[in-house]
């Protein structure tokens, strides 16, 4: 399909642009790049994250309070503790054993209590978190399909992928646990902290002097984390992308039909020693950091033990062996909150990477968009006229200095007319395609259906008139059933069969054991590629439209799945609109109209006959084809063994391979010889 986008799309590798004129919003995406590889963050990013937990405010409130409940409880046990020495085992009359045994039931209370309301913290928090990150990448899959067809021409199917599965599972974690880790955290450490005040502030002065230093190294522990995390997001990326390609069924074909299975390894361990080399470098990151913080928080209550050896030494009165052991208690409560809120904001710098790619695709601003006020598609007599109106078009990545794809193309196509488009490869025939359905939109001029300009109708509307039936038939690895319903979720059986029938597939898929739930595998493969073709047909016959779209739907199949496959497309186009790309000239001869499209123009039009008769680019097309078609192999000997001395009889001409409304009503007349 020389004028689509498989030559000049492919040539970016970046994302793709908007193009010019109505409905379309042009994105500054290299800038966008440039900003998140020189810090794998984007503005405003905590307050984006906040925003999707937006819709869960009502349990966000019962956390919070959960949260400051089990703080609160969390205080208790070390005050217990400081009685029960200085007033249940300490006592200046000897041990309390009644208020000894009250302080240790009401501590155990607590610790039950605590427990509880722990679970349903996490229970609450687990909810939220995954629900959030189903809403995300739901969010990011729905955006993905209002992304217009050159976004997907341009980017790897794995790429998207590990958007949608690595990056947004790479933020799980924060999104499951950072709302409680950091209210509960945030509360614990507050309220060690007045409860060691209360028991000794000089003691609470030695434990925390070295907070800020651990602070300062936990940031920038955070920053070499986070471009270490972005890295490694795009290994994977590339590992996915090797993956979806050399492990589909077309690239296993691939691979095996020039045995590159080995080169295939070495490129996917070289990605994955990669990967490992990453995932190593962002584990240790930090370490170093954490195991020093874990030395001196754990060192401490040894600390207090001298420091309070040296007051008690100096005559203080207010330190007493309960308040000794509370204050450590306390402190060792606070080892593993203070060290959670660090792992926290760790998690939120090495995931601001990850952020920044998921939410670089939800700021994409899809280059073709719907109007504010859609026109409705006028019904009637107009329905399934087509008109394009000094159309210009060139691919969102093609140079300025660039011939367009196509320039200046104007035509009607009245309702129910058949309408092909010829000419040789890249001239543009297959953009026509594109732009009727809006797939792409027009640089310059107008395209219109039923009289209305396509940037007026709602994408919806106009594709629901529109069935297309390519050259690469995509099926679902599903049953037939499946694949045919894709058209019409709510068809009903006899719906399915009816569109089988009119598709000359029925009998086909009846002689299959499982029948219409016979499942086709990848893509289709346990189908020939005339029965793709039909099922294809069938489903697009379900959906009724009033235009059909043929884009070579025949030129890769054999001369009798050919034939089989136009007597089904003769049958679909009967009464509608239909537009044929054609690359076998004798698949369109009876053709109401024909447009010949050399170099982005269209440089010829009329009928078969009127086209032979100017012997332009037309008829020169054709007599080359049939010329081709009925010469003799070039090893073919001229004369065998007992062949006659009498000149050979001339070849025929080759016969139409199928009626696709394009041939005389006697299926077996021949094409017109070339004037």
């Amino acid at each position: 399909m020389g004028g689509g986008p498989g030559g000049r799309a492919a040539r970016s590798a970046g994302m793709p642009g908007g193009l010019g004129g109505r409905g379309v919003k042009p994105v500054d995406e290299d800038a966008a790049r440039a900003q998140i590889s020189a810090a794998p963050s984007i503005p405003h990013l905590l307050r984006r994250i906040g925003g999707l937990f937006r819709p869960h405010r009502a349990a966000l409130v019962t956390v919070v309070v959960l949260v400051l409940i089990g703080a609160t409880l969390s205080i208790i046990p070390p005050l217990l503790t400081q009685r029960a020495f200085d007033d249940g085992l300490f006592a200046p009359t000897g041990p309390n054993l009644p208020l000894l045994g009250g302080l240790v039931g009401l501590m155990v209370l607590v610790y039950v209590v605590s427990a509880l309301l722990g679970v349903w913290q996490t229970w609450l928090t687990a909810t939220i978190g995954n629900e959030v990150m189903g809403a995300l990448r739901v969010r990011l899959f729905t955006h993905l399909q209002a992304m217009e067809l050159s976004f997907f021409t341009r980017t790897k199917t794995g790429v998207i992928q590990s958007r949608l599965q690595n990056d947004v599972g790479g933020v799980a974690n924060v999104l499951t646990n950072t709302v409680s880790s950091v209210l509960g955290n945030t509360v614990t450490v507050i309220s060690a902290l007045i409860a060691m005040l209360l028991l000794n502030w000089q003691l609470t002065l030695i434990a925390v002097a070295l907070m800020p230093f651990m602070v300062i190294a936990q940031r920038r522990v955070g920053r070499v984390r986070a471009r270490i995390a972005g890295q490694t997001q795009e290994s994977l990326s590339e590992m996915t992308a090797i993956t979806q390609e050399t492990l589909s069924v077309s690239g296993i074909l691939l691979g095996k039909s020039f045995s590159r299975q080995s080169s295939e390894i070495d490129r996917y361990a070289d990605a994955n020693r990669t990967q490992i080399g990453l995932q190593v470098r962002q584990q240790m990151t930090g370490q170093w950091f954490f195991a020093m913080v874990n030395i001196f928080l754990s060192s401490i209550p040894a600390i207090v033990y001298l420091v309070s050896g040296f007051l008690l030494g100096g005559g203080s009165t207010d330190i007493t062996a309960g308040t000794i052991v509370a204050f450590t208690t306390v402190q060792s409560r606070l080892l593993f909150p203070l060290m959670g809120l660090m792992r926290v904001a760790l998690d939120l710098q090495t995931s601001g990477a990850l952020f920044a790619r998921i939410f670089e695709y939800l700021d994409l601003v899809p280059a073709i968009t719907d109007p504010a006020e859609p026109k409705p598609v006028p019904a009637g007599a107009a329905l399934g006229r087509l008109e394009f109106d000094g159309v210009s078009f060139r691919y969102p990545d093609a140079r300025a200095d660039e011939h367009p794809t196509l320039e200046q193309v104007s035509f009607t196509i009245e309702p129910g007319e058949f309408a092909a488009f010829v000419g040789p490869s890249g001239a543009g025939k297959t953009t026509v395609s594109y732009l009727i359905p809006r797939l792409y939109e027009a640089s310059e001029g107008s395209v219109r259906f039923a009289g209305v300009d396509v940037r007026d109708l709602a994408q919806a509307s106009l594709i629901d008139r529109i069935g297309i039936v390519s050259q690469e038939t995509y099926l679902f690895h599903a049953t037939i059933a499946e694949n045919l319903r894709y058209a019409k979720p709510d068809a009903s059986d006899e719906e399915l069969e009816a569109a089988a029938r009119a598709a000359n597939i029925h009998d086909t898929i009846a002689s299959f054991p499982d029948g219409y739930e016979t499942v086709v595998g990848e893509r289709g493969y346990r189908l020939s590629g005339g029965e793709k073709q039909r099922i294809a047909i069938a489903r697009v016959l379900l959906k009724d439209p009033p235009v059909v779209v043929l884009d070579e739907a025949t030129s890769a199949l054999d001369t009798i799945s050919e034939r089989v496959v136009q007597h089904a497309l003769d049958d679909a186009t009967r009464g509608r609109t239909t537009v044929a790309i054609a690359h076998r000239l004798t698949t369109i001869v009876g053709a109401d109209v024909i447009f010949v499209v050399v170099a982005g123009r269209i440089v010829e039009r009329g009928t078969h006959p009127e086209l032979l008769a100017t012997g332009g680019v037309y008829a020169s097309l054709f007599h080359e084809q049939q010329t081709a078609a009925i010469a003799p192999a070039p090893d073919a000997p001229e004369e065998g063994p007992g062949s006659s001395d009498a000149p050979a009889a001339p070849a025929p001409a080759p016969e139409p391979t199928g009626p696709i409304r394009t041939f005389s009503p006697d299926l077996d007349e021949p094409a017109p010889p070339v004037e």
